[in-house]
């Protein structure tokens, strides 16, 4: 469990005089909440709660009703680990697979099909499309492919239910994936530019005359390799620098971080122990172990790594950042008439989402605040008494910490929202099953792992509505409001 130093969110002594000044605005609102069960509305209360549920997405035509019917995921691995041999198309066709084989679907009723990712390989640009003819679906069945950053395949979702709000399909698979295990590695532009325009050099002078091209003008720096680096263009600053920053900001200290790791890392050990996942996760090899768990983390253990990011006195380790990960998901949406026609039982419906973007250079990791707020008014949903499940993506526990922090901050809400704070979030609700600092993120793939997470969670805990959300690099943010599909 968290501890009260977590709660509270106090910041270190050793914090800069700057930072502590701005944080003593924000860090008296992340305290432990007595948990508040959510009960179960009567069919009266449940009838006042949809009449107030004020979002253009609910309509009473069951083929507008977009429903979350499942979803499935490759267990999450550390990079360079069991899919090193795979590329990422091979784990988006997996999952697609496992969906398959999980409900029971014809491919042929299947509509569309979507997937997110990040890092993209040249041969394979349209992930969706060649994963889709490679598990086996008709080649009739259009497929596109969505980037957005750590919420990519969320993009993917609400496509689909944007598809099917529309009347363009009723049964549409949306997905993600991503590998770290066989990136992109390029020479530098120098170099490419004579590559390119090598042919012609061997035209004119033959074998001789391209070696003349390609040494021309030839400089020591020219020979080195350019990698993928998880940094944001516009600002050159990695997402760990720039979480640690918000952080300070916010007063969430090293202790409440690490505190908040070993939290992540024991629910989901817990959950993998309990079988929670047995239901999720599609095997690979026979194994739905996800390696990046350390069930068995302390706060003693984790404390002793050294800051990775602002060194060396900032608060943002290996451990409490989330780890390179390989994985891929895939959720299946359809329109509630649909999936009723085919004999499904829908686990949730598709209320509302906001995509919000917010100032790179010091809000980088905080569009969770501001699509939240902008989802739960929309629907005239309070975050504190309404919402019963929450499922936030932990790209750092920094990251995640503050904007806790913000959502209950009031003076961050009459900075940003005109004075009415987005709530205080019930930690007991939070990410009761580990979240992506110890199951991993893939950043293609970790969007539709929030909504299968969350729609069974709703289904298992009898809960009404959950809230998902997540950060995006590009100062970019997604927030989602699902209800239970009563079955």
């Amino acid at each position: 469990m968290i501890t009260s130093r977590v709660l509270h969110a106090i910041p270190s002594s050793s914090r800069q005089v700057a930072a502590k000044a701005a944080a003593s605005s924000y860090s008296n609102t992340l305290h432990s909440t007595v948990p508040r069960r959510h009960q179960h509305p009567s069919s009266s209360s449940q009838q006042q709660q949809q009449l107030n549920f004020s979002t253009t997405r609910q309509t009473s035509d069951p083929a507008k009703n977009v429903v979350v019917v499942d979803g499935v995921r490759l267990p999450f691995a550390m990079t360079s680990t069991i899919y090193e041999d795979q590329l990422a198309v091979d784990l988006q066709r997996l999952a697609y697979q496992g969906l398959i084989t999980k409900t029971a679907l014809d491919k042929n009723d299947v509509d569309y099909i979507l997937a997110g990712t990040v890092i993209q390989e040249v041969r394979t640009s349209n992930i969706a499309r060649e994963a889709a003819i490679n598990a086996g679906f008709p080649a009739s069945i259009g497929a596109h492919t969505v980037a957005m950053a750590c919420i990519s395949s969320s993009v993917a979702i609400t496509s689909a239910a944007e598809k099917i709000l529309t009347g363009k399909a009723s049964c549409v698979i949306a997905g993600g994936c991503e590998t770290f295990s066989d990136v992109p590695i390029r020479v530098p532009r120098s170099i490419r530019r004579k590559l390119i325009t090598m042919p012609k050099a061997m035209k004119k002078g033959g074998p001789l005359g391209a070696v003349r091209h390609l040494l021309k003008g030839l400089k020591m720096k020219d020979i080195s390799l350019e990698t993928p680096a998880i940094a944001n263009y516009t600002t050159g600053e990695v997402m760990g620098v720039s979480s640690d920053r918000l952080s300070a900001k916010f007063g969430v200290s090293r202790l409440d971080q690490d505190e908040f790791t070993v939290r992540s890392h024991t629910l989901a050990g817990k959950a993998h122990k309990d079988g929670w996942y047995d239901g999720e996760i599609v095997a690979y090899k026979g194994s739905i172990e996800e390696n990046g768990v350390k069930a068995e983390s302390t706060v003693e253990s984790v404390s002793k790594l050294k800051p990775a990011f602002i060194k060396p006195h900032g608060t943002h380790t290996a451990a409490n950042s989330s780890y390179l990960t390989d994985g891929a998901s895939a959720s299946l949406i359809m329109s509630e008439e649909r999936a009723l026609e085919l004999g499904f039982k829908p686990m949730a419906y598709i209320r509302d989402w906001s995509f919000k973007a917010c100032d790179p250079f010091d809000e980088l990791l905080l569009g969770p605040t501001y699509c939240s707020q902008e989802v739960l008014a929309r629907s005239n949903l309070n975050l504190e008494s309404d919402i019963g499940v929450f499922e936030i993506h932990e790209a750092f526990a920094g990251q995640i910490l503050s904007n806790l922090v913000a959502m209950n901050s009031q003076t961050f809400a009459d900075e940003k929202f005109g004075g009415k704070k987005v709530g205080e979030v019930d930690v007991s609700k939070l990410n009761t099953k580990g979240g992506s600092l110890a199951v991993g993120h893939p950043f293609g793939a970790t969007g539709s792992r929030l909504v299968t997470t969350a729609s069974r969670r709703l289904q298992a805990e009898d809960q009404r509505f959950a809230l998902i959300a997540a950060c995006a690099d590009g100062g970019l943010g997604h927030a989602c409001i699902l209800e239970r599909y009563d079955n």
